[in-house]
């Protein structure tokens, strides 16, 4: 969830469509709350907080496996969000109340909960209004809206416990404008605190739409703000709790958005309560500080809003296709106790999801081999045939949850890619992408992947063995097409020659310089690749003609393209997938025409920055 705003259809590039879309968010956002204005609430509310009976905690043992594996589940988000027919009747983000919720858990447990789904996550607007005012307790604690959830959150939370699954809830980061009471609302469990006494006194904004004050950790009083809220969800049952607009990140930088202290604080409150509750971080966290999110929670989301806020829950273009750029830089960040997040999985609805059925595998594909969270925001009530196949293929589900390292690409990030993982059981799974807009063949070779000769393949999807392909596997796919395979290799170790793009043997052309590295192998690299800054590999040998899978070890921590050739030829330029920062070594593999002899290959920067090269593994035999 980004905000509770009613944008429209925003442009199709990506980084300019996610940029338009948050601006609309943020400005719909700050009116409908006043940016920077304290609310002229004269006292603290009258509301009294719900019961807080005792809840069972669990061991500490039980703490210790929290998020060991990428969650399951359902979360409410995308339909609050879409105007599809008849989903939100009573306006935007109506959809959202105790029996749908409840629907959404009775259909879940009855449908999903044998694959692994369990979670039933309650998102944005349970403490308001249709018209998105807000309510509170006398402690500045948001307290759900009477008319969504009659019974309380509680009472919501006990009827998922009695499904068998676990109960989910959210909130925004910081303390929202319209709890602050003018400053002297107190603050539950704290003798002396009051909601002056958590913010900074200049009521300095945070959060990705500045809808609340920044909470100032040099004060006692606000870590005991967070941990009564943390305590309050504990005493309702809740399991897992979703905290949004956190910064660096939200499309928002700088020190008033700076929440690794909230996320700090929340991490310690959730633990005193002694309550396995599962911290989510949304969205689109800033990778320099993966350190901090893996840290302090479970969980992070790597990138913008899925849905399209539009007739349908999401679109191929709003913003599905955007992952394949951006998963990449997260890769090497997840794993046992924290996953990178990719949002809803939306593919069970067919027409409501607004997707073509490749489209719809694609998605879950791509989800499922970045190891993210699978959790779907469609009508668990109207799940198609084809939709349900999708969510219930326990061979996919079982790549997302086999606690490996998630997916990369090993080409190029053009329309046609191909996305490996080495599994625990050494097989590997490759999944191949058609992201072009018309029908393409797509070739996976097993030199990527470090083998040559056969492999045995299974196709995933259908289920089925496909028998030995020999040193590759190609495939049609229609537009936005995907294959995923289990590979296990019966062939040999690929030998190759290593040469070095520091060694003196090469030449460099206009910027290019050799530059430290320590990830690199020999301590060195090459960059300054930019405006044609090149890198020629000189008497790179092979023993006959052929087409070789070359492999490029690089680093790349913003989007670069390098256009690639061997000899006299004219190249490609090529989009290297992101590293996620200029310490981290990637390889991607390039197809190059060699003949026998001596031989050049060069990396050429063209008209803009390139990734800087380290170093190119070539096979000795074809």
């Amino acid at each position: 969830m980004q905000s509770p705003s009613t944008p429209g259809r925003q442009p199709r590039t990506g980084a300019g469509r996610r940029r338009a879309r948050t601006a609309v968010l943020a400005a719909t956002l700050a009116a409908t709350l006043g940016a920077g204005v304290v609310p002229a609430q004269a006292a603290a509310p009258t509301l009294k907080p719900e019961s807080t009976s005792a809840v069972p905690t669990a061991s500490p043992s039980a703490t210790a496996a929290l998020a060991a594996r990428p969650y399951l589940g359902w979360s409410s988000w995308s339909m609050q969000t879409s105007r599809y027919p008849g989903l939100n009747p009573d306006g935007d983000y109506s959809y959202l109340t105790e029996a749908n919720v409840l629907k959404q858990a009775d259909a879940l447990a009855a449908r999903l909960k044998q694959y692994g789904y369990e979670y039933v996550n309650i998102d944005a607007g349970w403490w308001r209004d249709n018209n998105w005012t807000p309510e509170f307790d006398q402690y500045a604690r948001q307290t759900p809206d009477p008319v969504r959830f009659p019974r309380g959150m509680k009472a919501v939370a006990d009827h998922i416990h009695a499904k068998g699954l676990k109960a989910g809830i959210y909130l925004p980061v910081g303390l929202e404008k319209e709890a602050y009471g003018n400053g002297v609302t107190p603050i539950w469990n704290a003798p002396g605190c009051t909601t002056a006494d958590i913010v900074y006194p200049d009521l300095r904004t945070t959060n990705g739409w500045d809808s609340a004050y920044k909470l100032n950790f040099d004060n006692a009083c606000a870590r005991e703000y967070v941990d009564s809220q943390a305590q309050m969800f504990a005493d309702w049952g809740y399991d897992f709790l979703k905290l949004d607009g956190v910064g660096p990140g939200s499309f928002k930088s700088g020190d008033n958005y700076n929440n690794v202290a909230d996320v700090a604080a929340w991490h310690d409150a959730i633990a005193a309560t002694g309550r396995p509750i599962h911290l989510e971080l949304s969205w689109s966290l800033d990778i320099n500080h993966a350190a901090d999110w893996k840290r302090y929670s479970n969980g992070w989301r790597i990138d913008t809003d899925v849905e399209c806020y539009c007739n349908t829950l999401v679109s191929w273009e709003n913003s599905v296709d955007d992952r394949f750029d951006d998963a990449p830089a997260w890769s090497r960040k997840a794993g046992p106790g924290g996953w990178n997040d990719l949002d809803a999985l939306n593919v069970g609805n067919g027409a409501m999801d607004g997707l073509t059925k490749a489209e719809r595998q694609t998605y879950m594909t791509l989800w499922a081999i970045s190891k993210s969270p699978l959790y779907t925001g469609d009508d668990l009530t109207r799940l198609d045939d084809y939709g349900l196949s999708l969510l219930t293929n326990r061979e996919v589900i079982a790549i997302d949850q086999n606690g490996a390292a998630p997916a990369r690409p090993v080409t190029a990030v053009g329309d046609q890619q191909v996305w490996t993982a080495k599994n625990p059981d050494g097989s590997w799974t490759v999944a191949l992408f058609n992201l072009g807009e018309a029908p393409a063949s797509v070739t996976a070779h097993w030199a990527s992947l470090g083998f040559t000769g056969n492999a045995s393949v299974r196709d995933l999807w259908n289920k089925k063995n496909l028998g030995t392909y020999k040193n590759k596997i190609t495939e049609a796919l229609p537009a936005h097409g995907s294959r995923l395979f289990t590979v296990r290799p019966s062939g040999t170790t690929l030998v190759t020659t290593t040469y070095e793009a520091e060694s003196a043997a090469n030449t460099l052309s206009g910027n290019a310089v050799v530059a430290g590295c320590d990830a690199c192998s020999g301590g060195n690299k090459i960059g300054n690749l930019y405006v044609g800054g090149k890198v020629q590999f000189n008497d790179v040998t092979v023993a006959k003609d052929g087409i070789y899978t070359i492999n490029v070890a690089y680093i790349s921590a913003d989007s670069r393209s390098v256009t690639v050739y061997s000899n006299s030829g004219n190249g490609t330029s090529l989009k290297f997938p992101l590293t996620g920062d200029w310490g981290t070594v990637e390889n991607v593999s390039v197809q190059l025409a060699l003949k026998a002899g001596a031989n050049t290959v060069t990396f050429d920067s063209g008209t803009w920055f390139a990734p800087d090269i380290d170093k190119i593994d070539v096979p000795r035999t074809l």
